[in-house]
């Protein structure tokens, strides 16, 4: 239990196990990895995060590598998913949150988190995506027709770096933005600033050439590089090939700011 400020944030790892006479047969089960019942930095307002497990992506910087493999995990329900999640409606409903899921990469799972959202929207409740974007079109349109703000992750504008620091092609992602201003989808576009690796002032030049042509980007959040998750590569094992690599310098933020603001989008 964490307390930033007077909101106390709960993430914990799910038990592994879950009383059968709570499940309802034909309910929709995915692969979850944790759940953090108050956040405050994935979406607008106070919102309950759900970690979904299993990410086609292998991000140099990830803070979540325990999240890769969808076969770990825990399995859940969609109805015991909205039964955790109703017991903290009154807190999103004054502070104007909802139900973030991220992961992991939710769109491994579309019918997990369609059906959640669906139930979400019945609900009255804000639904948002944390996605990299790395699925195939047709999968993610059944989601974001339930979805109300996306959170999109664009590691890289430029085709080389973003595959040598997530291992595939950024071609979907882009592909994934155009369609959300097309159908006038709500996105916030997020930003991880790594020293020596995505802050290269040309490709993110191009990348804001390519967001000002978007429609429906609210902001663009820049997230500074940080090495929170090494112990986790540690532990499994992993070569963490950051370990050198220094957070970003209140300076180097600062331009990379500028850049976008150049475009008038607001940071």
């Amino acid at each position: 239990m964490m307390n930033y400020g007077n909101i106390l944030i709960e993430k914990k790892k799910l038990s592994p196990i879950y009383p059968t006479e709570r499940r309802p047969i034909m309910s929709v089960t995915g692969r979850i990895h944790s759940i953090e019942t108050c956040g405050t930095v994935d979406g607008p307002g106070i919102r309950f995060v759900i970690f979904t497990q299993g990410c086609p992506l292998r991000c140099k910087y990830c803070h979540n590598p325990d999240t890769w493999k969808i076969s770990e995990g825990k399995n859940m329900t969609v109805d015991e998913l909205i039964q955790e999640i109703e017991k903290y409606k009154s807190y999103m409903d004054f502070s104007g949150g909802g139900v973030t899921v991220t992961g992991g990469e939710p769109l491994m799972q579309p019918k997990l988190v369609k059906e959640l959202f669906r139930q979400c929207k019945e609900r009255g409740i804000h639904t948002a995506l944390d996605t990299s974007g790395y699925i195939p079109l047709e999968h993610a349109k059944e989601v974001i027709q339930y979805t109300d703000l996306i959170l999109l992750d664009i590691k890289s504008f430029d085709y080389q770096t973003y595959k040598e620091l997530t291992g595939v092609s950024n071609e979907p992602t882009l592909e994934l933005a155009k369609y959300l201003s097309d159908i006038g989808k709500p996105m916030w576009i997020r930003y991880v600033l790594v020293p020596n690796l995505t802050d290269n002032p040309d490709h993110i030049e191009a990348l804001a050439q390519f967001i000002k042509d978007l429609k429906t980007v609210e902001k663009i959040e820049i997230l500074p590089f940080h090495k929170m998750g090494e112990y986790k590569w540690e532990e499994l094992g992993y070569n963490y090939e950051l370990k050198e690599t220094p957070a970003p310098s209140k300076e180097l933020v600062d331009s990379v700011k500028e850049i976008f603001k150049k475009y008038n989008l607001k940071v």
